[in-house]
């Protein structure tokens, strides 16, 4: 489902990042739809936080049809609020690309990103975001605030939510059902 903005120039900016002979040979490869297997890559890096005992939440960003950078949560292990794994992921991303601006890239994330993360995909310029579960509690896409769409911003993202949804949200009600049992 695609949510935001459903222009052509939309279309047409996800079809040009998501065109070229390595999606076409990954997507030959796995069969599928290819944001459910990219989202599958965000879900191992959750999993890595959940075996560090942070809030399960993971990123990848694609560049060019190839995974330039992933992250998850690390706030308690580097006791930095903005630790979140978006904001991990971007830098990572900036820094293999040598420029803040991600123009040409794609963010995978499960869970609805926060005001935070939302604001910094903004600043990078990210054209489109892939994110699984909704975060009705602090999400900045759709669920409390709809950044991406905001007209008086200058920069407006593409967004697609709830990609295997149950699947992200459930390793979320599991680390957080673990910690208070």
């Amino acid at each position: 489902m695609l949510l935001g903005t459903t222009t052509e120039a939309t279309s047409s900016t996800m079809d040009e990042l998501f065109r070229g002979a390595e999606w076409e040979s990954f997507e030959a490869a796995l069969g599928g739809s290819p944001h459910e297997r990219w989202m599958r890559l965000a879900l191992e890096e959750a999993r890595a936080a959940a075996a560090e005992d942070e809030v399960p939440v993971g990123a990848v960003i694609l560049a060019g049809g190839r995974v330039i950078a992933s992250g998850h949560n690390q706030r308690e292990q580097l006791a930095d609020p903005t630790a979140h794994a978006e904001m991990i992921a971007l830098t990572q991303a900036a820094a293999s690309l040598g420029s803040w601006r991600l123009e040409q890239c794609v963010l995978y994330v499960t869970l609805e990103p926060c005001p935070m993360c939302a604001g910094a995909i903004l600043q990078a310029r990210v054209p489109c975001v892939v994110w699984g579960a909704a975060d009705p509690k602090a999400g900045a896409v759709e669920s409390l605030y709809r950044l991406f769409d905001d007209r008086r911003l200058n920069h407006r993202v593409e967004h697609v939510g709830h990609v295997l949804e149950t699947e992200c949200g459930s390793l979320l009600t599991e680390f957080f059902r673990n910690k208070r049992g």
